[in-house]
């Protein structure tokens, strides 16, 4: 009996040795591709999906989740999502970017899909190896990060132009790096609210709630830059300050950057080149290494024969390179048109 059992041990021992050199074999002969381009095989990925939810969701289980219905904590999330999670995870509008088709695994459309507020703050706040997904935490408080959770739990039901707005009232983030908080009284707050209630009520020279002139300098006239670049016909300058994951929004029509580059950019030259913009207002929102510019203008030029007079309001997200400023997002809109 004892016999039989020492037997038995050895032959576990053996399999075990033998299983663990295959394993060592096969991990250094490089045969597995890991290309983001070669998707795993079904075993590999259903084992790892398990392996990333379950770790999630037992991690995650215990997190206390504030109150996600306060208004200003939405707002609040609007611009950082902006900011930091549109070229993957997508937006009310936008079909794609030229970051997410080469991302595997696939990140989920947060504009389509919910997610339980606990999983929420901890991928958020952690990320998830091996993945696009990045840990904020490192960068980002716990207020803020719940901002961006209490955000995703409205952005289902957002249409392009309640997301615009929203994004459009995010405040600044005081708690950011370099970060500028206009405070005002109660009343204040409730005015700058209702005159983004109806657009076609703003004035060109009005600030754009949430946004400050001369926060954040260096975003601001990397913006500058880029409307000289359009007015001046200097394309090589203009696309050379647009992020290759860059992604254009007008009029509710998402383009990515090679789409921009290849039409809209040289429409926009034409467009502007016998134009008189007059800039009203310029004003940034920081948040650590990105940045909000929102530009409102009034423009005059000619069209079919006919003076047109219209404001607008651009909104640029930018990216800190390290070695300047670059453009990831526009939006563009028109507040006016008499």
């Amino acid at each position: 009996m004892a016999s039989s059992l020492r037997n038995t041990l050895c032959w576990l021992l053996v399999l075990v040795i033998v299983a663990g050199i295959a394993l060592m074999v096969f991990l250094w002969s490089g045969v597995y591709n890991v290309g983001a381009d070669d998707p795993h095989t079904r075993p590999v990925l259903a084992m790892m999906e398990t392996l990333r939810d379950r770790s999630i969701a037992v991690r995650s289980r215990d997190i206390a989740v504030p109150n996600l219905q306060d208004q200003a904590l939405v707002l609040k999330g609007a611009g950082q999502y902006a900011a930091m999670c549109t070229g993957c995870h997508l937006a009310p509008g936008m079909e794609d970017s030229e970051i997410r088709p080469g991302l595997y695994p696939q990140p989920p459309d947060l504009s389509k899909t919910r997610v339980d507020p606990n999983i929420a703050f901890w991928t958020i706040k952690h990320g998830v190896k091996m993945s696009a997904m990045p840990a904020w935490g490192t960068t980002h408080d716990d207020p803020t990060i719940w901002s961006m959770v209490a955000f995703l739990q409205k952005l289902p039901d957002l249409t392009p132009a309640q997301y615009k707005d929203l994004v459009a009232k995010a405040p600044p983030d005081e708690e950011m790096e370099g970060g500028h908080h206009h405070h005002g009284d109660e009343a204040g707050e409730d005015h700058a609210a209702s005159d983004h209630q109806d657009a076609d009520h703003h004035d060109a020279t009005e600030p754009v709630p949430g946004y400050t002139a001369g926060a954040e300098p260096a975003a601001e006239a990397a913006a500058d830059a880029f409307h000289a670049a359009l007015k001046s016909g200097d394309r090589h300058k203009a696309q050379a300050l647009l992020a290759p994951d860059a992604v254009v929004n007008e009029d509710g029509k998402t383009q990515d950057r090679a789409t921009y580059v290849a039409g809209q950019l040289d429409k926009d030259i034409a467009a502007l080149r016998t134009a008189v913009v007059h800039p009203r207002f310029t004003g940034s929102m920081p948040m650590g290494k990105t940045a909000m510019v929102a530009t409102r203008s009034e423009i005059h030029a000619t069209v079919a024969g006919k003076s047109v007079t219209s404001q607008n309001l651009e909104t640029l997200t930018l990216r800190d390179t390290g070695h300047g400023w670059l453009i990831t997002r526009i939006e563009r809109s028109p507040e006016r048109q008499p």
